[in-house]
């Protein structure tokens, strides 16, 4: 297998491959309900990655009102199937609404073809003083691009 650690972009989105371990999962074997969110993170922290945005450097300038955080609102879950140790999991992220302080992303974890979970997520964009905040129109631009003029430049 030939994919980079923090997964890649393709079709407007991000993909990354996890692996489940024992420590994911609960007495039954399967995937403990809570690691999904560990997962989902992983998928959505990648993403921003790739785009290029240091989410360190985002927050540690001096003036915390012009800091740049993102910070999970609200998200549904739908559960479909579990996974199971030593599954080899597909986190896809992509974005379905990217304006102002907000941010909708659509993800999904899958075992092969099988979607074994589905997640809408609003992401709030705040400063460093936890007050909602626009995004700059460069984060903007890297979010409505998803990816796909990273995708052209290594194409």
């Amino acid at each position: 297998m030939d994919t980079p650690l923090s997964g890649r972009l393709h079709d407007g989105g991000h993909e990354l491959t996890q692996r489940v371990y024992y420590e994911d999962t609960d007495f039954s074997g399967f995937v403990y309900h809570a690691r999904y969110l560990h997962f989902f993170e992983r998928g959505r922290t990648d993403y921003i990655r790739l785009l290029g945005v240091s989410q360190g450097a985002l927050h540690a300038g001096a003036d915390p009102a012009d800091a740049v955080a993102f910070v999970v609102r609200r998200m549904e879950i739908d559960f479909r199937s579990p996974a199971r140790m030593d599954d080899v999991l597909t986190i896809l992220t992509k974005p379905a609404e990217v304006r102002g302080a907000r941010m909708l992303l659509e993800q999904s974890i899958s075992r092969g073809s099988d979607l074994l979970a589905a997640a809408s997520v609003t992401v709030a964009v705040v400063n460093g003083f936890g007050r909602a905040r626009r995004l700059p129109d460069s984060l903007m631009e890297r979010f409505l691009d998803g990816g796909r003029t990273a995708d052209a430049a290594k194409g």
